[in-house]
């Protein structure tokens, strides 16, 4: 049986943020960039285009951008929250979430990851990891 890939494809908008500065402090970033950054992406605008298991995710704040593209069950480079650059290895988790674990490319760090997951309401649930540190931001479809 071919199993249903969820449709993570639309707008969406953020409507709650839990540890995101605790995430950036476990990560080591400075008081000052944490302010800009926690204030930047309190209102970040995510647009998902899907083909299959092929996403491009495309992340704006008011002081950055970001865009990912990648197949599950495929490696590919990105960066972490804190511009580091990492190899990364989503794969499906359950039928409509998918977990990726993270390796940096050089130097040494916490262990970081995320998941995004489409729960049965439709809101898009981002987690992202470093060590034992974990946010996690709601999203809904506009």
């Amino acid at each position: 049986m071919e199993r249903k890939i969820p449709d993570f494809a639309g707008t969406w908008e953020m409507k709650s943020s839990e540890n995101f500065e605790e995430l950036l402090k476990k990560l080591g970033v400075n008081v000052m960039l944490r302010m800009i950054a926690v204030k930047a992406a309190s209102k970040p605008l995510v647009e998902i285009t899907q083909d299959g298991e092929t996403l491009s995710i495309k992340t704006s704040t008011t002081v950055r951008t970001t865009h990912i593209n990648f197949t599950v069950g495929q490696e590919f480079n990105e960066a972490t929250v804190d511009g580091r650059p990492c190899t990364s290895f989503p794969r499906w988790e359950t039928d409509s979430k998918i977990s990726c674990e993270q390796t940096l490319q050089k130097g040494e760090g916490p262990k970081t990851s995320w998941t995004r997951e489409i729960t049965n309401d439709g809101k898009l649930i981002l987690t992202m990891g470093a060590d034992d540190v974990i946010c996690t931001r709601v999203y809904e479809r506009q």
